[in-house]
């Protein structure tokens, strides 16, 4: 297993690479992996195995794991590990996939919110606790995604996930808008949490920036955008 600092020209990449990618705003993890896959088959590695260790929305950024070679096979254990984000939550307003991917469908007061409401409600969802994730999910459902369904305006009932939020931060409160570090488990749904909060607080909330600054050991400090991961792949083009 090679690390990003350690290679080399005649470095195999088969024997596996896990690269931090600090993934960019409107590129989905698919469209990562893609661009990548497509780089590795240009410098001769045409038929290597690439994935990535958990799906970030399109409209968040962050940590984004690709795994190349044999380090796929530690997609599933990378997956499992802790995550932190920061995200910033409008009050008084949802959308119908808890972020801004869709307008606002409907507003609420939000003027009886205080700081000190916030932090408690805040409080009253760490733990571990049962998650409905939103509709507009890359979740599978009867072979198909839960996105898939919504789009077309079929009513679909999500199975509730088992998570443990370890703890939120609130960062800023400048109301309707707050800034929040989230502290989590696997299988977590921050649009779901901006929900959860806005119902929390007697009104409604949906996420308007997402940013995963940790998945495991691994952080967005040391992270690589994707150009300089093209740039260093193709250092190491066969000849």
């Amino acid at each position: 297993m090679y690390n990003i600092t350690e290679l080399t020209p005649d470095c195999d990449l088969h024997e596996g690479l896990v690269l931090n990618i600090d993934k960019p705003l409107n590129w989905t993890s698919a469209d990562v992996v893609r661009k990548l896959k497509y780089i590795l088959r240009r410098i001769g590695y045409r038929k290597i195995k690439i994935g990535h260790a958990g799906t970030l929305d399109p409209l968040a950024t962050g940590v984004l794991l690709v795994c190349i070679g044999r380090a796929t096979k530690q997609v599933e254990a990378l997956q499992a590990g802790r995550k932190e984000y920061i995200a910033d939550v409008q009050l008084g307003a949802t959308t119908p996939s808890y972020d801004l991917e869709h307008p606002i469908d409907a507003t609420y007061p939000w003027e009886h919110i205080t700081r000190e409401s916030v932090e408690a409600a805040l409080l009253s969802l760490c733990g571990e606790r049962e998650q409905i994730p939103p509709v507009y999910s890359a979740k599978m459902i009867e072979g198909r995604r839960a996105y898939e369904y919504a789009r077309e305006g079929s009513e679909v009932e999500m199975r509730r996930a088992h998570i443990n939020i370890y703890g939120i931060e609130l960062l800023d409160c400048n109301l309707p808008n707050i800034r929040i570090r989230v502290d989590c488990s696997k299988g977590t749904y921050i649009r779901s949490l901006a929900r959860e909060i806005g119902e929390a607080l007697n009104s409604g909330a949906h996420l308007t920036s997402l940013r995963r600054t940790r998945s495991g050991d691994y952080t967005t400090d040391k992270g690589i955008s994707v150009e300089d991961s093209i740039r260093i792949l193709e250092s190491l083009k066969k000849e």
